[in-house]
């Protein structure tokens, strides 16, 4: 359904693009932050954070990440990528732009993020940045940053997944605009699943590169998620927000509010397999139905 072929996958992981029909565009959204409650999850601060972890890390990180891909694009030689990449791109810019509001919201609210959001700045432009280089070693590095961003966006669209079928956020009160930012992006997350590991093979497709950055992204992404969302907790001034942060995390994931942290070791050997490629997670039909009502994809619409 919704005119989505089945993607023909080559042995080493590759896709053609003969087969495939849907199209991927960015969104006119818009989210309305002013009556949103700095826990947003009642009576989950440590999960809260988890979820403004989001608005600190991405947006930078997906800024650097379409960098990478646009400067890909002369190398794409398969017209229906070179669609996807430019809509891919274009989903990113708006992902960024949306996780800022969120970010200046919290800001006003008290919680400590500016400061975090200048050190993603400074990691992002300092290690991801072009470092002026040229010929072979720019090709090189622009291939080592897409085997990097391929890795981290399986994540993303697990997370995306999880958060599609997170029925139980809604039953808990999650406030419905942070609820529909997470799942708007989520299912967009699960929408775009492809683009960067099927750009990533057609440039270079090494496996030694694909085990090597898959490694790096998955430690860099754990340390980051998880010294931020400590951090955002310490920063929290609510007297009654719990205990120490980690036995807090841990009540969390246990429970099933947020996904197990654990994701960083259990989705390696899957995303490692040779034959892996990012359609197998599952179908698309969560994600196109949730993008079809969301509020703030939909508010031109319901105005």
């Amino acid at each position: 359904m919704f005119g989505i072929g089945k993607p023909v996958v080559d042995p080493r992981g590759a896709r053609r693009y003969d087969d495939e029909a849907y199209a991927i565009a960015a969104r006119d959204v818009h989210f309305s932050w002013e009556n949103v409650p700095a826990h947003y999850i009642p009576g989950e601060p440590m999960a809260t954070h988890v979820i403004n972890v989001m608005h600190l890390v991405l947006p930078e990180g997906e800024r650097a990440m379409s960098r990478a891909l646009s400067e890909a694009l002369p190398l794409i030689t398969d017209p229906r990528l070179r669609e996807e990449v430019t809509g891919f791109v274009g989903q990113e810019a708006v992902h960024a732009s949306s996780h800022e509001g969120a970010r200046e919201h919290l800001a006003r609210l008290g919680l400590p993020v500016e400061q975090i959001a200048r050190k993603m700045d400074w990691l992002v432009d300092k290690v991801l940045g072009y470092h002026g280089l040229a010929g072979k070693a720019r090709h090189a590095w622009l291939c080592e940053r897409l085997g990097l961003f391929a890795a981290m966006e399986h994540y993303t669209a697990v997370v995306g997944e999880w958060l599609l079928g997170a029925d139980h956020l809604e039953r808990m009160g999650m406030d419905p605009v942070m609820l529909d930012l997470v799942r708007w992006h989520g299912a967009e997350e699960v929408e775009h699943r492809n683009v960067a590991f099927d750009a990533f093979m057609h440039v270079d497709g090494g496996y030694a590169r694909r085990v090597r950055t898959a490694l790096i992204a998955s430690f860099t992404l754990a340390v980051l998620f998880l010294s931020t969302a400590g951090y955002l907790y310490r920063g929290d001034s609510t007297m009654d927000k719990g205990g120490w942060w980690v036995r807090e995390l841990l009540s969390a994931t246990r429970r099933g509010v947020i996904p197990k942290a654990t994701i960083f070791l259990t989705e390696i050997p899957k995303y490692l397999r040779p034959s892996f490629h990012p359609s197998q997670l599952g179908g698309m039909d969560k994600a196109v139905r949730y993008l079809a009502k969301s509020p703030a994809a939909n508010h031109r619409a319901a105005a």
